[in-house]
């Protein structure tokens, strides 16, 4: 079959849905009050937009009243959002802060897996602390907000949906709303009344880590989609459910340009003409406004060089001026101290540009006194102070906190069995169903008879939390087990179920090995969880270096069984050899919790009809090449190899032609934050043996070694054949072994977060005397850590992963945003150590961390 190009009939139907949608949004269909378009008269590229709420005086007469009886230290309180890792009820109850949050990371008891009891005890607990007056102070309830960006995915049990990615591709805005709502009782029963969702970003490049948390690489599909998810969560503007007990308030993220930043960099730049970031990456907040959301998150970017958290003419002129957003804007994770001339604890430009609220996530106590002295100095005006602290109570009037009394007395409060309800597990598998996009089918192997022996395989078969991602009981989505997941299917358990329903057989086996000839086999294998920038990559290819799930696919080819593809994953990748080992290829996205979605449309029924068609159509552009960047519908020159709208139904004819095997790629371009793996050096790296006396040799060959045997590196098995390095000091001097940079690495968006500096290493001889490790970032700039202590309680001989936080790195001296030396170890005594793998990595992947008080 010829790949789509420009000519291609199926994509001039979708070039006509296009531009159907490109004039829907332009009157905002189904919302008279949406956004006008700018006018030859009116060259301001920004939307006016009409707000949904009129305004009320008594309303507005209850917050001037009680504005009028706080103290500026009140005031202040309510601008900071702290962490609840880095909070407690007592502090709230001293600062009088307007809000808390759980972070990816930030559980009861540090626990990911606390007990949905154990989230609602502790949002009654912060209730409680607001409220109390036993220590003077006004009683303003806080607001306890959390990243239910897909479902309630904090909590054990919770319904999963599929990533933003996946609902893109289902073209289905009423399924969406009935998402928000689901997405909301399940987040009131655990306790919160504010869900950070959803993101409207409009990803432009696919190698950007967040690129699954976008509906589409289209502004028309996101627009379509923003307004339906905001009264989803929040409830109809003037009908009796909007803000009650059984919603939440929603936060549409992240204004502005998070999607276009260059090279797909989280957090980086967004270089842009005004009119097309308003075109492009302004497309859902018009018709989030004209659905009355609540908040709006400011965005860690820049747009042509300044942090959206410090840029008044678009926080303030443009979202509150002239979309005329009613609610308040609240910052991310220390997103404030990225602004030019301030620090996580200092920031009075942020509130001046217009955040009302800093997520002040560890840093809330500094940045509570930094602004109040703000304020008192003048630099923050009285005027600015009362108009975010009006717009935060306003919204909290709104949902009726005042009255609403602590979390688990209200209307859904500890109500568990909400939590992964037959109901709301029936909208997600749908939402699965809808998500999946078909790419080949060659032969009609698709659908699958379900009375005969199926083979499931791939390491994504039987992992519920591989196939969530990200976001998922933690920030990553990694370290999870089956049983965190009570409430859920994996995908070879629908299929399984199904399959011995009719009177056929399901045979689960990750490495595809069977005893008996399966007449099929279905494989399961995707990116492993990530997510933000733990997730960018530098090409779109997939796991390079590791062709583990390509063998497996052509090993069954070979034995002569029809193999079905199901490729999880955040964004498309390029998978053209993939493609061609298979019979059919399915794009699963991260479908969450209901596995058996995907058997849904896989099996037939028993009696050999179909039971669900494939509905998915691309919502991304698939790459021709792993180094197709630009390849969003509409660009000049767009080309891809499956055209946004793609997707095949049982009814086509699914052969496809063989497709080019050359990636495009060209020299050593793996994954990003890898160090050191497979043996050598990563890209632009160097390994490298010194001595204090100055001499040194860059490791080329093993063995290798430096002045004798002061310290030599010799070649040693992990997963494959010498793809370690054994490390050997001999205690006659002190030597170190590092990893040299030919570039400045910039990690400093890294250490804002709980991101860690990974080692796997074996002991083989604990160190005699002390050990440490150290990054480098010139002369003069070096952070060390001791490392003896923990080398000294590992079992030797046995693989660990050891963590250092970079947070530690960077408080021990190191400037992380320009290390030319991102890993080395050293002792002046005899020490043995393998390292197989340097890399950056979640707090979670650390086995051991490294006690950086020491």
């Amino acid at each position: 079959m010829k790949m789509m190009t420009n000519r291609n009939p199926l994509r001039m139907r979708h070039g006509a849905l296009l531009a159907a949608l490109v004039l829907a949004l332009g009157a905002c269909k189904g919302d008279d009050k949406a956004a006008a378009p700018a006018t030859a008269a009116d060259a301001n590229p920004w939307p006016q937009v009409a707000w949904p709420l009129a305004e009320d005086a008594a309303l507005e007469k209850r917050i001037t009243d009680l504005i009028a009886t706080m103290t500026v230290e009140e005031k202040v309180g309510q601008l900071v959002q702290g962490d609840i890792a880095s909070i407690t009820p007592d502090d709230v109850r001293k600062y009088r802060l307007g809000s808390i949050l759980a972070g990816g990371n930030s559980d009861p008891g540090g626990r990911y897996d606390a007990s949905p009891a154990e989230w609602l005890a502790l949002a009654d607990a912060f209730y409680d602390a607001s409220m109390d007056t036993s220590q003077g102070g006004k009683a303003i309830p806080l607001i306890f907000g959390i990243d239910a960006v897909h479902g309630q995915s904090n909590i054990v049990g919770a319904t999963l949906f599929p990533h933003n990615i996946g609902l893109g591709a289902t073209r289905n805005p009423e399924l969406l709303r009935r998402i928000g709502e689901v997405t909301a009782l399940e987040t009131r029963t655990t306790g919160m009344e504010w869900a950070f969702a959803p993101t409207v970003a409009v990803p432009q490049d696919d190698r950007w880590g967040r690129s699954y948390e976008g509906y589409s690489e289209s502004p028309e599909i996101v627009a379509s989609y923003a307004g339906a998810m905001v009264e989803g969560l929040q409830g109809k503007v003037g009908t009796p459910g909007f803000l009650d007990g059984r919603h939440v308030i929603a936060s549409v993220k992240h204004f502005l340009g998070d999607g276009g930043t260059t090279n797909g960099k989280d957090q980086g730049d967004t270089k842009i003409s005004e009119a097309e970031l308003v075109r492009i990456h302004g497309a859902g907040y018009p018709p989030a406004i004209a659905a009355g959301a609540q908040t709006v998150m400011a965005s860690f970017n820049s747009v042509n060089g300044e942090k959206m958290h410090g840029n008044k003419p678009y926080l303030t002129d443009a979202l509150k001026g002239r979309m005329q957003f009613g609610g308040f804007v609240v910052g991310d994770w220390n997103g404030h101290g990225q602004v030019k001339g301030c620090t996580n604890t200092d920031c009075p430009a942020t509130i001046n540009a217009g955040l009302d609220m800093a997520m002040a996530s560890d840093s809330w106590k500094g940045f509570y006194e930094t602004t109040l002295a703000a304020v008192k100095a003048g630099t923050i005006s009285q005027a600015r102070l009362d108009d975010a602290v009006r717009r935060i109570l306003r919204v909290k009037f709104r949902l009726g906190l005042f009255e609403a009394g602590k979390p688990s007395t209200r209307a859904v409060g500890g109500q568990f069995a909400l939590l992964g309800s037959a109901e709301h597990r029936d909208v997600a598998r749908q939402a699965v169903r809808e998500s999946l996009v078909l790419l080949k089918n060659a032969g009609g192997v698709l659908p699958l008879a379900p009375k005969q022996r199926i083979l499931v395989a791939g390491d994504g078969a039987n992992d519920v939390g591989k196939q969530a991602g990200g976001w998922t009981l933690n920030w990553q989505g990694t370290g999870t087990t089956r049983k965190d997941f009570p409430n859920a299917d994996s995908i070879y358990e629908g299929i399984a179920q199904q399959t011995k329903a009719a009177g056929g057989e399901a045979i689960l086996a990750i490495d595809g090995k069977y005893t008996q000839k399966p007449d099929v086999a279905v494989v399961v294998f995707g990116e492993n969880p990530y997510a933000e920038f733990q997730g960018d990559l530098q090409t779109l290819l997939y796991k390079p270096g590791d062709d583990t799930d390509l063998a497996l696919l052509k090993r069954l080819k070979a034995e002569g069984i029809p193999v079905v593809a199901v490729f999880l994953s955040g964004r498309p990748l390029w998978m053209n050899r993939e493609i061609n080992a298979a019979d059919a290829f399915v794009a699963a996205w991260l479908p969450g919790s209901e596995g058996a979605g995907i058997a849904d449309v896989l099996l037939r029924k028993a009696d050999g009809s179909v039971q669900h068609d494939f509905k998915g159509k691309l919502s991304f552009s698939w790459p021709r090449t792993a180094t197709q960047y630009a390849n969003n519908v509409g660009q000049d020159g767009y080309d891809p190899l499956f055209a946004f709208g793609f997707g095949l139904t049982y009814a086509d004819k699914g052969d496809l032609a063989a497709l080019p095997e050359d990636s495009g790629v060209t020299g050593d371009e793996g994954a990003s934050g890898v160090y050191f793996a497979r043996g050598d050096a990563g890209s632009g790296l160097a390994l490298r043996l010194e001595a204090t006396n100055g001499q040194g040799v860059t490791v080329t060959k093993v063995p290798e070694a430096l002045d004798g045997d002061l310290v030599k590196v010799t070649g040693v098995d992990h997963l494959a054949q010498e793809d370690a390095r054994r490390l050997a000091w001999s205690g006659k001097g002190e030597a170190v072994v590092a990893l040299q940079s030919h570039t400045a690495l910039d990690v400093q968006r890294e250490s804002n977060g709980d991101v860690m500096l990974l080692t796997t290493l074996r002991v083989e001889a604990a160190p005699s005397g002390e050990a440490w490790l150290s990054v480098g970032c010139g002369t003069g700039c070096t952070a060390h850590v001791a490392l003896a202590p923990t080398l000294a309680k590992l079992p030797v001989g046995q693989w660990t992963r050891v963590g250092v936080p970079l947070k530690c790195l960077a408080k021990a001296g190191a400037d992380v945003s320009k290390l030319d030396r991102p890993w080395s170890i050293g002792t002046a005594g005899t020490m043995t150590v393998s390292v197989s793998r340097v890399a950056l990595g979640a707090l979670d992947q650390a086995e051991q961390t490294v006690d950086c008080a020491r």
